[in-house]
């Protein structure tokens, strides 16, 4: 059904997080016309069972033939899901981003479960995945993906900012696109507070820890120039012990990552004077956190509508998938290090 001569294509696009909410599906149109156009048809969460929560979560623990028991298992669970969603309707591929188990750029691996024959056995359609590996290979950090769609399909805001297990950003510096992840956000916040803190209302009844705020504030990650990405390895080994050490009530707890978390975001805005954040993510709906970080900084604080919300990262990975099959750069080195752009997604037909 490919229609690279029209430069137009419909994609569904699958995208699970490190929070675990469960799994974004969107079917999306993209038009080429001098720029790219998109428009998403329809979008779904499916919430993730407690079994599968559990697997997910505790997926690095397993050794090799159970992970890769998994790995199939999981890509037949998305083949399955993305089969009902279209329920027969045609499309030109899927794009999956995985759900990443193991990133460990700096030792040469990413790793994200999803296998990319099962699921396209089980959905019946091409499928695109593996899209971090090859600039991995190439000295990156194999993350964020995201950006590329940020500088072609949101070109008119100044920052996007994604407020989902970790929050990243991009933006333009001088005339190029750079971008990283900043901090832990629902990750952390869930953790804590699971399934997660309502518009942030336990949080707003704590009170501040300055003594956890400045120890957070102060770990060696927000010292570190960009290229830079996080995982859960990082936050296990740098981020929870610090929270393990200290004897406060969970509202406290909570209120200190809220502050942190303020904190960091706004410090990367703070240039932002009269200009433009696009905020999407899960973290977009805590109203509180999106006070805190208003109060901090003078940039212009846009929530677009709840479409983009959710499923702007699903929408990306099936941006991404159409300029794999362009053979376009899909992943830029200014965001994550790598020796050169390059295109990455392995094609399963």
């Amino acid at each position: 059904m490919m229609n690279q001569g029209e430069n137009e294509y419909i994609v569904l696009g699958l995208m699970s997080g490190t929070s675990l909410d469960g799994l974004d599906l969107a079917l999306c149109r993209f038009k080429f016309d001098k720029y790219w156009s998109f428009r998403i048809l329809r979008a779904k969460t499916i919430p993730y069972s407690e079994s599968w929560k559990e697997n997910l979560r505790h997926a690095h623990h397993l050794r090799g033939e159970e992970l890769l028991r998994l790995d199939r298992q999981y890509g037949t669970y998305l083949g399955e899901q993305a089969k009902s969603f279209l329920s027969g309707e045609k499309v030109d591929f899927i794009a999956s981003s995985g759900h990443t188990v193991f990133h460990q750029p700096e030792k040469g691996f990413t790793f994200q479960l999803g296998h990319g024959s099962s699921l396209s056995a089980a959905s019946g359609c091409m499928v695109i995945n593996d899209f971090r590996t090859t600039d991995v290979a190439l000295g990156g950090q194999g993350a964020p993906l995201v950006p590329i769609g940020d500088e072609l399909l949101f070109q008119e805001y100044d920052f996007c900012l994604n407020l989902g297990g970790f929050a990243n950003i991009s933006f333009r510096d001088m005339n190029k696109r750079v971008a990283f992840d900043i901090c832990p956000v629902n990750f952390i916040l869930n953790l804590i507070n699971p399934p997660y803190d309502e518009d942030g209302r336990n949080g707003k009844k704590g009170k501040v820890d300055c003594l956890l705020l400045e120890k957070l504030n102060n770990l060696q990650y927000y010292q570190q120039t960009f290229p830079k990405s996080l995982g859960r390895e990082w936050v296990e080994k740098e981020f929870l012990p610090f929270l393990n050490d200290v004897n406060i009530h969970r509202y406290d707890l909570l209120r200190t990552l809220y502050e942190h978390i303020a904190w960091q975001i706004s410090s990367v805005i703070s240039s932002g004077d009269n200009k433009k954040v696009l905020v999407s993510g899960g973290g977009a709906y805590n109203k509180f956190l999106m006070e805190l970080i208003s109060q901090k900084t003078k940039a212009e604080i846009v929530i677009p509508s709840p479409e983009i919300i959710e499923f702007k990262e699903a929408l990306i990975f099936a941006f991404l998938g159409v300029l794999r099959v362009r053979n376009e750069i899909n992943c830029l080195s200014s965001v994550t290090g790598a020796m050169r752009d390059s295109c990455g997604g392995t094609i399963w037909l």
